[in-house]
């Protein structure tokens, strides 16, 4: 979603995750691979570096090659976390974008998982954004960022879990910790109608509302069976905690505020508050959308879906990485440490 920004300071936030190490295993069939030493089995720690919303036009996929220099240079992060949104509301959807974009994920040193946004394909039936079928444009999307399902993107192709049908649902352990990507995005989970600007025919015709319902329909199933797998495994492997990747905020004051519906992320939440509180250890929600950085300890907006807010959940909302400065997030498990799970936006100097 396209929406009016504030400004950011530096903040250092602390949560409660440990660790441990394990790896998805590869199979005969799987094409050469680089290793994947997050830990190798032991106590060591390890660093991600996350970003969001980011190149958001023109400026700013200028700008990009430096917030990548900046990851790539940075010694402690050992892979890269995109929650989203790969352009702004008003970009063109074209293929040009798009394989701008590709091509510069090529040039992340560290292997890349990316979670797609709404701004990428759900909200590509704005006429500013090319008028174009959003189920045409998320094809697009999977045929080329996903065509080799089950790799990582960037410098490195590291085998991780993905879910059958869609690939973007993602999954691996790190340092006793689970980590999944889900495809939940703004825009009502991609449920909120297509074409409102489009002169003739006048909005959606009953053919495309279908399609929209059916293709979210589809997906929120995909993303609670991917949620019911992700806690199984951090059940089974006696996992310290839990962390979810996805684009969407699904507080958003300032979208609520201004008459936006959240009703297709209800189910989700309710299902992941269940799942949250018989895990009982912390969850980490990771997101971006709404652009400034944020930290909800508590998650208390839990309850604008009918649960209460389970207390060991935190979510975190990573600033929009390239805006009026360029910043990451880095986030850190560290097993032996007390507060094993800690984050801090990282600002990169522009020259």
């Amino acid at each position: 979603m396209q929406r009016t920004l504030s400004p950011v300071c530096l903040a250092l936030a602390l949560g409660i995750l440990s660790a441990s190490c394990s790896q998805d295993a590869t199979t005969p069939t799987d094409p050469p691979i680089s290793a994947d030493r997050q830990g190798d089995g032991n106590n060591a720690p390890v660093t991600y570096a996350v970003i969001g919303d980011v190149p958001y036009g023109a400026a700013a996929l200028t700008s990009f090659p430096t917030l990548i220099g900046a990851i790539n240079g940075d010694p402690a992060v050992r892979r890269v976390i995109h929650v989203g949104d790969i352009k702004s509301g008003t970009t063109l959807c074209s293929d040009a974008w798009f394989n701008s974009i590709a091509t510069d994920f090529t040039t992340f040193t560290d292997p890349l998982v990316y979670a797609i946004g709404d701004n990428e394909w759900t909200d590509c039936h704005r006429l500013n954004n090319g008028g174009y079928n959003p189920l045409e444009r998320l094809a697009k999307v999977r045929e080329l960022f996903f065509a080799n399902p089950g790799f990582t993107l960037g410098g490195q192709q590291v085998k991780i879990k993905a879910e059958d049908n869609y690939p973007e649902n993602q999954r691996w352990m790190t340092s006793d910790v689970v980590f999944s990507v889900l495809h939940i995005i703004g825009s009502n989970n991609g449920r909120a109608p297509w074409f409102g600007d489009r002169a003739s025919p006048v909005g959606e015709t009953p053919a495309e509302t279908a399609a929209r319902e059916a293709e979210w329909s589809a997906r929120d199933a995909a993303d609670l069976r991917w949620l019911e797998r992700t806690f199984q495994q951090a059940k089974e492997e006696h996992a310290k905690g839990v962390v979810l990747f996805f684009q969407a905020d699904m507080w958003h004051p300032d979208d609520r505020a201004a008459g936006a519906s959240f009703t297709a992320f209800t189910g989700f939440v309710q299902r992941l508050a269940q799942l949250a509180i018989a895990f009982r250890r912390p969850v980490l929600l990771v997101a971006g959308d709404s652009h400034d950085y944020r930290v909800d300890v508590g998650v208390p907006w839990f309850s604008l879906y009918g649960v209460t807010p389970p207390t060991n959940i935190t979510q975190v909302i990573v600033d929009r990485s390239i805006e009026d400065d360029i910043d990451y997030l880095r986030l850190k498990i560290d097993p032996k440490s007390a507060a094993v799970f800690s984050w801090e936006q990282v600002f990169v100097p522009v020259i």
